[in-house]
């Protein structure tokens, strides 16, 4: 089995990363991509998967270990594995307004359509879903990003349920940190979720 943790980019991966790692299980990690303002507990991120289109068998490697797969990578999983995945969901105008300042302070001053990046990120949402529901070898657990800070022993049981193995709840718990909620939408982004507090 290998357990995937998805989402859009800034809906909670990496927190959910580390409560994982905390509750005992294995990374892939390459440490390519260190803790920053905009994640100062890490990425915990394996710079290969990126190669998965191309590279298929490289997902071998996350047999018995946890991995952080961006949604857009998930099409590519190649048949042949048990997949369970962990896929976060946060409210849309969060999502954009999280990505939006993390460009700004990585130096990017053009302005961006915020609302053609929802509407671009809604539909991909779509794609994905169809995929995720499609697939026989792969089973899905939502966990919405709100969840995992405020109720994080609730999502760590839940959590531990869906993936049948034991963790540690307390210390997966003890890795959601209600300060690192910082990005609480723009009210340029109108969606479906986007009132979602």
């Amino acid at each position: 089995m290998i357990t995937i943790v998805s989402g859009l980019p800034r809906s909670g991966t990496s927190l959910m990363m580390q409560m994982l790692v905390a509750g005992g299980m294995t990374a892939l990690s390459d440490g390519q991509r260190s803790a920053d303002v905009d994640n100062p507990r890490g990425y915990l991120e394996w710079e290969r998967i990126k190669q998965l289109p191309n590279d298929p068998a490289c997902i071998d490697e996350a047999e018995g270990k946890v991995v952080k797969v961006i949604s857009q990578l998930l099409l590519s999983l190649p048949a042949g594995h048990e997949y369970r995945v962990i896929f976060l969901e946060r409210p849309m105008a969060e999502v954009v307004a999280s990505q939006e300042q993390m460009r700004l302070r990585r130096g990017y001053t053009e302005t961006p359509d915020v609302a053609a990046a929802a509407a671009a990120f809604e539909k991909h949402l779509r794609k994905v879903n169809e995929w995720l529901g499609s697939k026989p070898n792969v089973k899905t657990l939502r966990v919405h990003y709100h969840e995992a800070l405020n109720k994080p022993s609730e999502t760590a049981q839940r959590v531990a349920r869906f993936l049948g193995i034991e963790l540690n709840i307390a210390a997966m718990a003890e890795q959601a940190d209600a300060s690192l909620y910082r990005n609480r939408g723009s009210s340029r982004v109108r969606t479906a979720d986007s009132s979602t507090p």
